[in-house]
């Protein structure tokens, strides 16, 4: 599955993009034929997916409020959601993970906010474990958690999503 996490602090700048690799990134996501995966419904895992959590997905609304421009998160949230490809992950899920893997030194080795640490689960609970953001803290921490490897970067031209 070609899933990706993408950070509200990126995401919110998707409404109005200026950037071609933004303006990629985004056609990626918009890609879809719903005819190819009606034929085969295993089709679908060649698309974009979107990891979130319910966290984000406030996140997304609240910066993005009144914005109906096809680009918006908002928007994109509710395409992918009807075609299938919204992958959120559930409360009882990162409370699970939480409870099975923030031991206490890897909970004091974090430098993000402890609201972003549903974000940590959330990109680790993800197939490719791959997300875009500009937080500095939260890059870190994804790098540095123990047992897992991520892919985090700042500029969606850095990460292999296709």
């Amino acid at each position: 599955m070609k899933d990706i996490f993408i950070d509200n602090n990126v995401a919110k700048n998707f409404a109005s993009p200026v950037d071609e690799n933004y303006k990629k990134l985004i056609a990626w996501i918009n890609d879809f034929d719903p005819k190819r995966v009606k034929d085969d419904p295993t089709k679908i895992l060649d698309y974009a997916h979107l990891v979130v959590s319910q966290k984000l997905l406030v996140e997304y609304v609240s910066s993005s409020r009144d914005c109906s421009k096809p680009n918006a998160m908002p928007v994109l949230v509710n395409k992918l959601l009807r075609e299938g490809r919204l992958q959120k992950k559930s409360k009882s899920d990162i409370s699970e993970f939480k409870l099975m893997n923030f031991k206490k030194s890897v909970s004091g080795s974090l430098l993000s906010n402890t609201e972003d640490h549903c974000h940590i689960v959330t990109v680790l609970l993800s197939n490719r474990k791959m997300c875009l953001t500009y937080d500095e803290n939260l890059t870190h921490d994804l790098k540095t958690f123990p047992g897992f490897e991520v892919l985090v970067e700042k500029r969606p031209e850095r990460l292999n999503y296709k």
